[in-house]
């Protein structure tokens, strides 16, 4: 659920020095200058975060221009948070990578979260995490620094997405837990007024058996997604179809950004609610109350 970084940028990570947690910490990789902190508030007493660091490349704006509505649409989900904190297990020390404005980190544990938008921490509620701005491509800690790490609807924007994937099996002792979209999935109703989403979306998630190649062996559960889910990502209003017509919570979703025209598809689907013709092609699943639309929990243990 957070930002990207363009193909051309290095491989360098600009991170918070965590002074407590010196040991786990690699050298950092690339070139620095002092900037602001990044802390957010309440710090845990056992991990305190003096100084920031801002990596000299330029960072991808995706996500500094759809933060805005980010947070206002973006709020986990209690019941697919339970599917995340259940496979997270036991696990006491957690880095969260590409983690956006903090949603699905659980309350009670060790939290480090790694995030490439300025934008996106700014907007992070007061939590003990300690945030780190940086890229998921090299990650500043040390080998198996925390018993697990988490990817929550983010692989797909790493340019170097296997590169990433084994720095979260890196510095995981554990296991590595990685919220996705299977591209191997049919899509749903949307793609009728925007089909251009699945030739997107389809060529940047990485299918299934990339993840079991990458991590070693994995097991996948389903995600079904709640009718009235809280957060906005593309399938969340599936049973709200009059939601994709508004403006604000189509930005808080990447996928509608990546559109080329997006205005012909939103007068259809206006016209189709207006009419009734939705409700006759796709009223059958008004009775759902959840619906597999392809997302998938990834583990790595």
């Amino acid at each position: 659920m957070a930002g990207e970084w363009s193909e051309l940028e290095e491989p360098v990570a600009a991170a918070h020095q965590i002074e407590a947690a010196a040991p786990a910490i690699k050298p950092a990789v690339g070139r620095f200058r002092a900037a602001q902190s990044c802390q957010t508030k309440d710090p845990q007493p056992s991990i305190r975060v003096p100084r920031a660091w801002r990596c000299t490349v330029g960072m991808s704006a995706t996500y500094d221009f759809i933060s805005a509505s980010y947070r206002r649409f973006r709020r986990p989900d209690p019941r697919i948070a339970v599917f995340i904190h259940r496979a997270l297990g036991d696990a006491s020390s957690l880095l969260n990578v590409g983690a956006g404005t903090g949603s699905y980190e659980p309350r009670g544990h060790h939290v480090v979260a790694v995030e490439p938008s300025l934008a996106m921490i700014r907007q992070r509620p007061p939590t003990p995490a300690q945030v780190v701005r940086g890229s998921s491509s090299a990650l500043p800690f040390r080998d198996a620094a925390f018993d697990a790490s988490l990817a929550i609807l983010t692989v797909h924007h790493w340019p170097r997405q296997d590169t990433g994937l084994r720095e979260l099996r890196r510095v995981a002792r554990r296991r590595v837990v990685i919220l996705t979209w299977d591209p191997a999935a049919p899509g749903c109703w949307l793609t009728d007024y925007f089909p251009e989403i699945l030739d997107i979306d389809r060529e940047i998630f990485r299918s299934l058996d990339t993840f079991s190649r990458v991590l070693g062996p994995t097991r996948v559960l389903d995600i079904p997604i709640p009718h009235d889910c809280s957060d906005g990502f593309l399938g969340a209003y599936w049973r709200r179809p009059a939601c994709y017509l508004d403006a604000s919570r189509r930005s808080a979703s990447s996928t509608f950004t990546r559109l080329r025209d997006v205005e012909e598809g939103l007068s259809r689907l206006a016209q189709d609610l207006a009419s009734g013709e939705w409700e006759r092609r796709h009223g059958s699943i008004l009775a759902e109350d959840t619906l597999d639309l392809g997302y998938r929990l990834v583990v790595a243990a």
